[in-house]
């Protein structure tokens, strides 16, 4: 059985630590950094390793998405910020489609190749130009040119065999505080969010290309004082009802400057859990990780759905 929080480890290889928390029922998977990244062998090696540690196997992610965020570089192919792919569809726009289709094509095979189960991508947040956060990550200001350059990804990865993971719901473009460093306000109403920002979100998912959500950890005092993460009225109320998603959320890491303010570690995990998160990160406070597993019996949050079970790649419970 595995349970929701993944988890960043330290180095190349796993220490004895590591592998005696990785093996924590509250612990399903393990997020991968540069830090975790020496070559292609080391890589294949350390998944390898973190998979024969339980059965069924941890799940593996990384964020991959091209350009500024890409954690394997020497031996992988160096993929294009989606800015510049958002850029050549206004000149081209079938050559565009089908160039983004092929980059996302790629990056899941060459991480399938390596064991690597997850990217978290695609960034669908809008290019407002207002935090450097987002910027280039990001497809394109135009909500219906994001839509379609993220679906043509979500078709490549697809093709390859990976999951695809939309984030940051419900978009992050409009903020000009990094949620890395601190807690960004968005004072817009729900529908000036939903008339914009909303809409790659909305088609995608009625598309069915898309396997998981990211929330961002942005308040959007208008709908609700929580940030999204942490919000049933984002979560349940907007993402699950009113658009229909039926796949899995995914929580951005608990260690950032937005979720501080949510409380301690467990219980910033349990109000993720209790908001509608089926899985959540934490990736790189490591006396933070233990306070969870110490804290919380897994017992009581193993609600497990065919939704993550097949993210996950097997029956989980």
């Amino acid at each position: 059985m595995l349970g929701p929080l993944i988890v960043g480890i330290k180095g190349l290889t796993l220490t004895y630590e590591d592998k005696v928390l990785l093996q924590q029922p509250l612990i399903g998977g393990v997020i991968l950094f540069a830090r975790n990244y020496n070559d292609v062998a080391q890589l294949r090696a350390l998944v390898a390793e973190i998979k024969t540690l339980r059965s069924p196997a941890l799940w593996v992610s990384v964020d991959h998405e091209g350009g500024r965020v890409q954690r394997f570089i020497n031996g992988f192919t160096r993929l294009p910020n989606l800015g510049r792919l958002g850029a050549l569809y206004e000149s081209d726009p079938s050559d565009a489609l089908q160039q983004t289709n092929g980059w996302g094509f790629c990056m899941a095979q060459e991480l399938l190749a390596v064991g690597v189960d997850m990217s978290f991508a695609p960034v669908i947040d809008l290019n407002k130009n207002k935090l450097s956060l987002i910027g280039d990550r990001s497809f394109h200001r135009d909500a219906d040119i994001v839509t379609l350059m993220a679906k043509a990804w979500c078709d490549g990865v697809h093709r390859a065999g990976m999951k695809t993971c939309a984030k940051h719901f419900p978009g992050h473009g409009d903020v000009t505080v990094d949620s890395h460093d601190g807690l960004p306000i968005d004072d817009r109403s729900y529908e000036e969010i939903a008339a914009d920002d909303l809409i790659p979100f909305k088609e995608l998912i009625k598309e069915g290309v898309v396997d998981a959500i990211m929330p961002a950890h942005i308040v959007f005092p208008q709908v609700d004082d929580k940030p999204a993460g942490f919000s049933s009225i984002w979560m349940q109320d907007i993402l699950r009802q009113q658009c229909q998603f039926k796949g899995v959320i995914i929580s951005d890491d608990l260690g950032m400057g937005g979720a501080v303010g949510m409380g301690t570690y467990p219980e910033r995990l349990q109000k993720a859990l209790n908001a509608g998160c089926d899985l959540v990160l934490l990736c790189n406070d490591h006396p933070g990780i233990k306070e969870c597993v110490e804290a919380i019996k897994v017992e009581t949050i193993l609600d497990r759905s065919e939704s993550i079970a097949e993210l996950y790649g097997h029956k989980t419970g």
